[in-house]
């Protein structure tokens, strides 16, 4: 095993490292913001749905968030898989194109069944997405500081898609959570499918080659 020793100096003074990292930060802001907001104001979606004409008790709508949870489960394992064989870019893009048409069914639903029929789908695909992410950041990462970017730059993007949930409340507030749901989900949706589309593919990369601080091209 060979041992780094690179210093912030290395790392900034690297124009391609630096692109890279703001690139990647931007994609996780886009990639949490996907998740967060197909997940944490869902339950609250539910709830009101129960309280509305729909007829949806508290046991039912519980019921839904485990069966959209294990469609996530799901999606993660499948998508990741086949992410080996499709790339990495390529299986994000087709996840978040594949979201689209879903979230009408998502959103705008009312029946219990009906729900299952968009959340766990949604989840399948969102999930799925994110079952490729530790791989894609791993082999888009840098080899000598491939330990520290990708939990940085995912972490950094968990905070800027910290908004996500109080716009979506301010949305709910005035326009109700379909609106929400909707006007949050889709431009995201579309906004992953370009980042990934227009970003490299580092699919099956050979770690360990350099010790120095080396990065790919940004942009295919």
């Amino acid at each position: 095993m060979r041992l780094t020793h690179t210093t912030v100096r290395d790392v900034l003074r690297d124009t391609k490292v630096v692109r890279l990292f703001i690139y990647l930060v931007v994609l996780m802001s886009a990639f949490n913001w996907m998740s967060h907001g197909t997940q944490d104001v869902y339950p609250t979606f539910l709830a009101a749905t129960a309280n509305s004409s729909a007829g949806l008790g508290s046991a039912t709508t519980k019921w839904i968030v485990v069966i959209y949870s294990v469609g996530g489960i799901l999606g993660g394992m499948v998508f990741g898989t086949l992410s080996q064989r499709l790339s990495r870019r390529r299986t994000i893009v087709w996840c978040a194109l594949l979201g689209l048409p879903i979230v009408p069914l998502f959103a705008y639903l009312r029946t219990a069944a009906l729900l299952c029929l968009g959340s766990f789908p949604m989840q399948v695909v969102v999930q799925g997405a994110w079952g490729v992410i530790p791989a894609h950041l791993t082999e888009m990462s840098p080899d000598a500081i491939r330990g520290l970017y990708p939990g940085v730059t995912y972490q950094l993007g968990n905070l800027l898609a910290a908004f996500n949930l109080p716009i979506q409340e301010h949305l709910a507030s005035s326009h109700g959570y379909p609106f929400a749901l909707a006007a949050t989900i889709v431009p995201v949706l579309v906004a992953v499918a370009l980042l990934s589309l227009v970003g490299r593919d580092a699919t099956g990369i050979r770690f360990g080659d350099t010790q120095n601080i080396v990065a790919t091209e940004v942009f295919k």
